[in-house]
C-alpha cells in the first residue's frame, strides 16, 4: 500500500478544500477559557500566584515565574499561562498560531507543506518538518523570526523530547542527500543543528518520546522502531505488517497506542517488552491517534469514516464514535485534557471535542483576521506562552 502521503498528495487535498469553498469565517467561534484566572479561590495560592487585592475570588498569576513555567511544561492552562494551538495547514504552506482562549488566529508561519509540528515545554519554539522541502524550520516564537535545518529528503514527523533539549525528525527519503533516507535526524536545539542520524526501516512516519525521554518510538512501513536516545541507537523493533502509521504514549510510559490503517485496528503494544497486548477494531483507515493526559482515554482519527473513535484504556474497548468533518487526518488533545482537536484535510477545519460529553463543540473555520485555516490540516500541537 501507498504511503498515506502519497494516498493523500498536497495537490489533491487543496483542490478538495478549493471544491468545497472553503472560506474565511470572519466571526470566532465560542471561546474554549483555557486560559485567564483562577474562577474560585483555592484554599491557598497556586505557585507562582498571588492575591488582587480587590477581595473577588479569585487569583492573579504572574506569568513570568519560574515556578509557574516549570509548571507549565505539564498544563500550561492550570499554571496560569495562555495556551496556543498551533496548526499545519499543508495546502496555505503556512502553520497557523490559534489563541485557545479566544479562538482568534494571532499569529501565521511560512513552512512548505509542513506535516509535522512540534513545540519545545518552555514554550520559545516551534518545529516544522518541511515535507515539501529537505529541512525542519526552527521557528522562535517570540520573535517570529525562523532558521532552516537541512535533514534530508521530505522529512515527515517532529517530536520534540520532555526536556526540550533534542528534536527527532523522520526522514522519509528519496534520495541520499543530507540525513540520507529512511532516518531519523537528530537535532540539537541548543544550535538548532543535525548531531546525528538514526536508521530505520522503509519510510518512517510518527515519531514520539516516552514521558522519560529515554526512549523514541518510530513508526515505519513495516513496524516500530524504538530507539535509546542516550546512544542514539535502536534497541527493538516491533514488526507490524498492516502500515503502521499514528503512534501516541501512555502518560506512565507503560503503552503503546499505534494505527494501522490497512487493517483498519489500533494495537495496544507493551512498551517494556514490544509485545502486543490487545488489538482494538477502529474504523475505516484509522490514522492518527491521542491519549488524554489522565490516561483514561484514546481517541483515533478514522479518515476513511469521518469520524473519531473513543476507546477506554481500561477495558480495550470502543465506547463511542464522534462525526467529525472530512479526511480527519490529525488529532491531538489539549494540556489539560478538557478538550481534543481533530485536523479535517477535506474541508480545512479543526473540530473540538469536549472530552466530557464527547461531542463536537466547536468548529474552527477561521478567526478574527482575516485570514483562512486554509486546508490540509495534517499536524497540531499545544504549547504555553512563551
Amino acid at each position: 500500500m501507498a504511503s498515506p502521503f502519497q494516498r493523500y498528495s498536497r495537490a489533491t487535498v487543496v483542490a478538495a478544500a478549493t471544491a468545497a469553498g472553503l472560506l474565511v469565517i470572519g466571526a470566532p467561534v465560542t471561546a474554549f477559557a483555557l486560559t485567564g484566572t483562577f474562577s474560585s479561590a483555592p484554599a491557598s495560592a497556586p505557585a507562582g500566584a498571588s492575591g488582587n487585592g480587590d477581595g473577588a475570588p479569585h487569583w492573579t498569576v504572574n506569568a513570568k515565574s519560574p515556578v509557574v513555567k516549570a509548571a507549565a511544561k505539564a498544563d500550561p492552562a492550570a499554571a496560569g499561562l495562555p495556551v496556543y494551538g498551533y496548526v499545519a495547514a499543508a495546502g496555505g504552506d503556512e502553520v497557523i498560531k490559534v489563541d485557545v482562549a479566544t479562538d482568534t488566529i494571532v499569529g501565521e508561519y511560512g513552512a512548505d507543506t509542513g506535516e509535522g509540528i512540534a513545540v519545545t515545554p518552555s514554550g520559545s519554539t516551534l518545529y516544522i518538518a518541511q515535507t515539501g522541502q529537505y529541512s525542519v524550520i526552527a521557528t522562535n516564537l517570540t520573535s517570529g523570526a525562523q532558521s532552516e535545518i537541512e535533514v534530508g529528503a521530505y522529512p515527515q514527523d517532529v517530536a520534540v523530547s520532555p526536556s526540550g533539549s533534542l528534536v527527532y525528525a523522520t526522514v522519509t527519503g528519496g534520495d541520499t542527500g543530507p540525513g540520507g533516507s529512511d532516518q531519523v535526524a537528530v537535532i540539537d536545539t541548543a544550535t538548532n543543528t543535525v548531531a546525528s542520524d538514526i536508521t530505520v526501516g522503509n519510510a518512517p512516519r510518527q515519531v514520539v518520546f516516552s514521558p522519560d525521554g529515554s526512549r523514541a518510538y518510530v513508526t515505519t512501513s513495516n513496524g516500530i522502531y524504538v530507539i535509546n536516545t542516550a546512544t542514539s541507537r535502536v534497541v527493538r523493533f516491533i514488526p507490524d505488517s498492516s502500515d503502521p502509521q499514528g503512534i501516541a504514549v501512555s502518560p506512565d510510559g507503560s503503552t503503546l497506542y499505534v494505527t494501522n490503517p490497512d487493517a483498519g485496528t489500533l494495537w495496544q503494544v507493551n512498551a517494556a517488552s514490544g509485545r502486543v497486548q490487545g488489538v482494538v477494531a477502529a474504523g475505516a483507515e484509522p490514522y492518527s491517534v491521542t491519549i488524554t493526559p489522565s490516561g483514561s482515554t484514546v481517541y483515533v482519527a478514522d479518515e476513511n469514516s469521518n469520524s473519531v473513535d473513543v476507546i477506554s484504556t481500561a477495558t480495550g474497548r470502543v465506547t463511542g464514535s464522534i462525526a467529525v468533518q472530512g479526511l480527519p487526518m490529525s488529532i491531538a488533545a489539549t494540556p489539560d485534557g478538557s478538550q481534543v482537536w481533530v485536523g479535517n484535510g477535506y474541508t480545512g477545519s479543526i473540530s473540538v471535542i469536549s472530552t466530557a460529553t464527547n461531542t463536537v463543540t466547536d468548529t474552527i473555520s477561521g478567526g478574527g483576521q482575516a485570514t483562512a485555516l486554509n486546508s490540509a490540516t495534517t499536524a497540531i500541537a499545544f504549547g504555553p506562552a512563551s
